[in-house]
């Protein structure tokens, strides 16, 4: 496996992968039409924030976006803390590691920024992500507002 940034000619690719990422969790949002169009444009994330892509053999299986300390966040996180959003893994790929190494990508830039904490939001509907991410060391702060119906909360952990 080998992580990248991402290029503007991965964009259809990685959109159509979050898209699968996402599809088994289709009768939990209230309107998933709308939700499905905002996952359909995962690459915009490029523009705000790193977007960083996991290929085996040539092939992109994962994907992510960085979005550093400073940088314009939802209003429930802190502006100093960095954050990933939208970790996404091919469902055919789904248990070989590729989601915890695009996390600790994010990780490692949040050390090259000089943070001392690192931030997610997520959902138990998430039942790989989020224990994943506890096993990580992240710790539940505080609720996040509902996304369509949606449940999530605010992740942090401490960076050593």
């Amino acid at each position: 496996m080998f992580i990248r940034e991402f290029k503007p000619a991965d964009a259809l690719t990685v959109n159509g992968l979050a898209l699968m990422a996402f599809e088994q969790f289709r009768n939990a949002y209230k309107d998933w039409p709308g939700f499905r169009a905002k996952i359909a444009g995962m690459s915009s994330l490029a523009d705000t924030g790193e977007l960083l892509v996991a290929e085996i053999d040539g092939q992109i299986v994962g994907a992510v976006a960085y979005v550093g300390p400073g940088k314009p966040k939802a209003d429930f996180f802190q502006r100093e803390w960095p954050i990933m959003r939208m970790l996404v893994v091919a469902p055919d790929f789904r248990g070989r590691g590729i989601g915890r190494a695009l996390a600790e990508a994010c990780l490692s830039l949040a050390k090259r920024d000089g943070a001392r904490f690192f931030a997610l939001h997520t959902s138990e509907i998430m039942h790989v992500a989020l224990p994943m991410y506890r096993r990580m060391g992240f710790e539940k702060v505080s609720d996040a507002p509902a996304i369509n119906g949606v449940v999530y909360a605010v992740y942090l952990k401490r960076i050593d």
